[in-house]
């Protein structure tokens, strides 16, 4: 294979990476930004930066190389990304890493 191709190739796939790892962060700010500032009565939730953040980088990250190996039709360099990020969803889902503080119930709720 060509070097120059593999070097166009693998700047386009660190491109998506990063690219996925910058809208995964975006994605986080308005969750970090409420837990980390401004939690239920003042206090902060350290769940959204402690775990809500990696797993909103390394997600996005992971999204983004599954989609560079798609379209480029390498369905099979897709498995492993598509696997982490399906562990990351599961991790997100199971600890609630994004749950923002508990909103504030007057009575008869």
């Amino acid at each position: 294979m060509d070097t120059r191709r593999e070097a166009v190739t693998g700047t386009a796939g660190c491109l998506a990476a990063a690219l996925g790892a910058l809208v995964g962060l975006t994605a986080w700010v308005p969750y970090g930004r409420h837990g980390i500032f401004g939690g239920f009565e003042g206090a902060s939730e350290l769940n959204v930066l402690w775990l809500g953040l990696p797993v909103m980088l390394f997600g996005g990250t992971a999204a983004g190389l599954v989609l560079f190996a798609l379209v480029r039709g390498k369905w099979r360099q897709a498995v492993v990304p598509a696997l982490a990020l399906t562990a990351l969803t599961a991790v997100g889902c199971g600890f609630d890493v994004l749950a923002g503080p508990p909103l504030a119930c007057g009575p008869g709720c």
